[in-house]
């Protein structure tokens, strides 16, 4: 299953990639997300591997991410691997003018296991929903300082 989707951000693309770019910012706009772990490579670098954990109400979900392309501030592609899905993710930042970036991100995902292509066949707009809802909250999160961490 593959699908592109994109998002426009009322900020200057080099303030976008400088949010993006930060993985203590994941907290803010990545509902769930529990911790990030530099495994292997150079951090942040083409090549490098990474553990992100997750918890989505009483299931926990570790990503092993691998960063194939990093040329920023136009691109941004990784793999992102857990049990029964692997997830090809390309991320483009354009330049609409001075204070307007567009945030294009082409999605593949790939399943194993026989529940896992069940879901993509059955609900493959879950998969796109989730994702635009990433992109949502990045940029309230990149705008207006709005974090999904949920407050105590």
């Amino acid at each position: 299953m593959k699908y592109t989707i994109s998002i426009t951000l009322d900020l200057p693309r080099q303030k976008v990639i400088e949010l993006f770019d930060n993985p203590d910012n994941l907290r803010h706009w990545q509902k769930g997300f529990i911790s990030f772990e530099h495994v292997s490579g150079i951090q942040g670098q083409e090549g490098a591997v990474s553990n992100l954990n997750y918890k989505m109400g009483k299931r926990s979900m570790e990503l092993v991410e691998t960063i194939l392309k990093r040329e920023l501030p136009n691109e941004f592609h990784g793999t992102y691997d857990t049990k029964g899905v692997h997830n090809i993710q390309e991320n483009y930042f354009k330049e609409v003018d001075e204070q307007k970036t567009e945030w294009v991100s082409v999605t593949e995902f790939q399943f194993s296991g026989f529940m896992m292509k069940m879901m993509g066949f059955l609900m493959p707009g879950a998969f796109k929903k989730q994702s635009y809802k990433f992109m949502e909250d990045f940029k309230n999160f990149a705008e207006k300082g709005i974090s999904v961490t949920e407050k105590s």
